[in-house]
């Protein structure tokens, strides 16, 4: 398999490429990694260096890796965060042609805009352009909850308007949705939902909720996700095999008391997860 992960790169810490490439690798992947930005660390540290790249030079290096010939075994294509409307633009193009390449080929987008607690924390532009171009354009999308009701309109105070407002979403394009974190009113205070959503049925997952508030999780689950179910074409069965991953990997991440999601002294939670939880029809 096979995937084009076109996202932010940090050279210290995990988020972005940084946390999405090697989850993928560890599952037998080959990742064709290019980078939207090269910092040196998160901007949750509040200083960073680096330099953010412009949508030629995404286009560019996706021009080169087509001069090799290679499209047409692309399996899919990973997008997260979206520097400005100029970088989306050459993602889809991307994803364009890879799709003329391979028509079977996957485009999983993480819609990164914002987060309860936090709101819209992307620049002016970006929220509408994932609504508008680039979640219609995708097969899978995995917003968090925050995004999932500013892409709807609905706000998802119960689980049915959460699966109201993933069929709204899925009328625009995207066939899949997996909402990584739901607390609804029917979700205990001490735990966390996850949901999908494909061929109008839904699958719930719940967690035990962990106290910390760590960078890149949501980079590594989109990752996971989308090869789960590349490989099973089951959105259930991605979900519970995406979900024992991630909890475990952010348990390790907990008991360490880390402020980096240890991506690599966890990695057997991708390949063997350390605990399940049972996927329930909804």
């Amino acid at each position: 398999m096979n995937v084009l992960s076109i996202q932010s790169h940090v050279a210290y810490g995990h988020v972005g490429n940084a946390s999405a490439v090697f989850p993928m690798q560890r599952l037998g992947v080959e990742v064709w990694a290019v980078h939207t930005v090269q910092f040196s660390n998160h901007t949750g540290y509040g200083a960073w260096r680096g330099r953010v790249f412009d949508g030629p030079a995404i286009e560019e290096l996706v021009e080169g890796i087509a001069d090799r010939g290679v499209l047409p075994t692309c399996d899919g294509v990973l997008s997260g965060y979206m520097g400005s409307a100029d970088i989306g633009t050459a993602i889809l193009r991307a994803v364009a042609r890879v799709r003329a390449a391979n028509p079977a080929a996957l485009y999983c987008c993480d819609p990164v805009i914002g987060d309860i607690g936090r709101g819209v924390f992307v620049r002016p532009g970006i929220p509408e352009f994932m609504r508008d171009h680039a979640v219609p354009a995708a097969d899978i999308i995995t917003p968090n909850q925050f995004e999932l009701d500013y892409l709807s309109g609905i706000e998802t105070r119960t689980l049915a308007d959460a699966k109201a407002a993933v069929a709204a979403v899925q009328a625009s394009g995207p066939k899949v949705v997996l909402v990584t974190s739901l607390h609804t009113e029917e979700t205990p205070d001490d735990s966390i939902d996850m949901l999908a959503g494909a061929d109008g049925l839904f699958w719930r997952l719940r967690t035990p909720r962990l106290s910390l508030s760590i960078n890149g999780a949501g980079d590594a689950t989109a990752a996971l996700f989308l090869v789960h179910y590349a490989r099973s074409r089951s959105a259930g069965e991605a979900l519970g095999a995406a979900a024992a991953s991630i909890f475990g990997l952010l348990r390790r991440t907990a008991e360490a008391g880390s402020r980096e999601i240890l991506t690599v002294a966890a990695q057997e939670e991708f390949v063997a997860p350390s605990r399940t939880f049972p996927v329930e029809a909804v």
